[in-house]
């Protein structure tokens, strides 16, 4: 027997044995030596960006981190985000094509299509390439390209090393999660991120790495950079009531909706990019034009813009100033990423969703002055809603909008304006930014984590039954001549042989008894037929280990025993009671009714 099956057999833990064994501790060091790596690498790519905004915008050797806004070069800046795409497009077409879009999406992509493999020359070029972008005007946030390095760190490690695509995946996401976590100093943000838009499940054996890396990521941030938050807010926030966070709800909503537009309206630009008659290459170069004219208009919508995010929750930017730069921002950078050049969504979302929370927030608060409405507040719940609507990482949204803050004041504000931002974007599309361009390449994602349902069935409760079983001496005519009359269990598909003390000692199928061409004659003993040794599944376990039984071992059904008595036959399961067993399922979610009546209330 397989140690697989092994495993299930002695454990009941399914075929990966325990919940967490020392195999996780194997992979929990080396998610955080990729969450190192990606730590440092996070650092090199923000100095790479500053590198190119300081030559590209000011003509100078320097690795400063500034914002592309304050340069003078006039009409020049109309030339420099273009030289860029060019760029960008000639490493994707002669580097890796994979270097191309927002980073998440594509590393979902592998996980779902490709085992979690992605090509090693996209830790190299992803990053050269975003921050040649961003470097150049490009209006991208350097977390997205990050997020995908690390990931791609954590991939290449898992295929330079023996492990399964299930650790793989394992190392993919704490690299991404690295990544996050080592441009915002939010680890359990990152860690929500990886949940719930790259891991697909919730299991401790995958978890505790992605968790351990995103820490040692915050780490390694700290060393260089301290540990003050990514965007402070000011202390004199309004506390708000009950009016104000019934506001704030109404807000998520409303960006909510407008997340749905965003994303509607990006993959419509990234399609009309596909229409052009003219190589994908150039399409970064294209797309950069749009870049160059808004810049030259509104100068702050260049570059990553954490300046712009800083100054609307401080409250220095704001009124129509803010509405003007998130409508401006959302032009160049949804034309910018539609032209499938390499950069981030995240920033921008942010700055697209605070600028609109924050003018609407203004207005509330100048038309209601005893609501106890703060544009800052509001900012910051827009923000968060925007990425919670459009991304759908409705926990990591609330959590990373308190971690880059930690403005505790706006913790009940978020979640309750990014629950309604994340109601509504279910409610109104079928897809989100993450996942649509990958539906549209006919991968399906599952947005939806449950239990595993039967998980939480025992055999014992479908189980346990008369089974019909055969003596190891009885003769093949005698059983054939039984199954062609019909009689009493004649209709199985499978019979457990048991010897002459009752004992298992294997299973034959009605296709091996009616098998006239397989060599046996009538004089053939029932003990002879059986094939191999029997595999059972013990009374306690659950319907999913049996399930996971019948896949490994090629069997459609399983005798059960009991730990005590290991040979002795007390029921048996069937790949027909595996799908009997989600009729309660099918019924709990679809059939409504009234179990309390009122007028009895009290007579129970």
């Amino acid at each position: 027997m397989a140690p697989g099956l092994r495993a299930v057999l002695e454990t009941g833990a399914g075929p990966e044995g325990r919940a967490v064994d020392r195999r996780t501790a194997v992979v929990c060091g080396l998610a955080i030596v990729v969450a190192i790596g990606a730590g440092l690498a996070a650092q090199i790519h923000t100095a790479l960006i500053g590198f190119f905004t300081n030559l590209a915008f000011y003509g100078r050797f320097s690795t400063a981190f500034i914002s592309p806004a304050g340069n003078h070069l006039g009409l020049g800046v109309l030339a420099v985000p273009v030289v860029g795409g060019l760029v960008v497009g000639l490493l994707a077409r002669y580097g890796h094509a994979g270097i191309r879009g927002h980073g998440i999406p594509e590393a979902m992509e592998q996980i779902l299509t490709n085992q979690s493999r992605i090509p090693a020359r996209i830790t190299v070029l992803k990053p050269l390439s975003a921050a040649i972008a961003m470097g150049t005007g490009g209006p991208f946030g350097a977390e997205g390209p990050i997020i995908a390095t690390g990931g791609a760190l954590g991939s290449v490690l898992g295929q330079l090393l023996p492990t399964t695509a299930a650790e793989r995946k394992t190392l993919l996401a704490a690299g991404a999660a690295a990544g996050m976590a080592a441009i915002f100093a939010s680890p359990v943000a990152a860690t929500l991120l990886a949940i719930e838009l790259l891991l697909f499940e919730y299991r401790p054996r995958s978890v505790i790495p992605v968790a351990l890396a995103a820490a040692a990521a915050t780490g390694v941030r700290i060393a260089f950079v301290g540990s003050a938050p990514a965007f402070p807010m000011p202390a004199n926030v309004v506390q708000p009531g009950d009016a104000a966070l019934a506001g704030y709800i109404v807000l998520g909503a409303v960006v909510g909706i407008v997340a749905v537009g965003v994303t509607a309206l990006l993959y419509k630009v990234e399609g009309w990019f596909e229409r052009l008659p003219v190589h994908w290459m150039w399409w970064p170069a294209i797309g950069a034009v749009a870049v160059g004219v808004v810049g030259y208009v509104a100068p702050r919508t260049l570059g990553v813009g954490y300046d712009n995010i800083q100054d609307f929750l401080s409250g220095s930017l704001a009124g129509r100033a803010l509405l003007i730069l998130s409508v401006l921002k959302f032009v160049s950078w949804s034309i910018a990423l539609g032209s499938g050049t390499s950069g981030g969504t995240l920033a921008p979302l942010f700055t697209i969703g605070g600028g609109l929370g924050g003018t609407l927030g203004a207005v509330v608060a100048a038309a209601w002055p005893g609501l106890g409405f703060d544009p800052r507040i509001a900012a910051l719940v827009g923000m968060a809603a925007m990425f919670a609507g459009a991304s759908r990482a409705f926990l990591a949204s609330v959590v990373l909008a308190f971690e880059t803050t930690r403005q505790p004041i706006g913790l009940l504000p978020l979640l309750g304006g990014c629950a309604a931002a994340y109601f509504f974007s279910h409610l109104l599309a079928t897809h989100s930014i993450m996942t649509k361009k990958i539906a549209q390449r006919g991968v399906r994602v599952v947005e939806e984590y449950a239990a595993d349902y039967l998980s939480q069935i025992s055999v014992r409760d479908v189980g346990l039954r008369t089974v019909t079983s055969l003596h190891a001496d009885q003769r093949l005519t005698e059983v054939r001549a039984w199954l062609a009359a019909g009689q009493g269990g004649a209709e199985h598909q499978g019979f457990p042989v048991l010897d002459e003390s009752g004992a298992l000692i294997g299973v034959v199928t009605r296709r091996d008894l009616q098998d006239r061409g397989g060599g046996a004659d009538g004089d053939t003993r029932i003990v002879e037929m059986i094939k191999r040794r029997p595999v059972t599944v013990y009374a306690n376990q659950s319907l999913r280990e049996a399930a996971d039984l019948m896949v490994v071992s090629g069997v459609g059904r399983l005798p059960v025993v009991t730990r005590q008595a290991p040979r002795a036959v007390v029921g048996i399961v069937t790949r027909s009671d595996l799908l009997a067993a989600h009729r309660r399922r099918l019924d709990d979610a679809s059939r409504a009714e009234q179990s309390l009546d009122l007028r009895r209330i009290w007579a129970d």
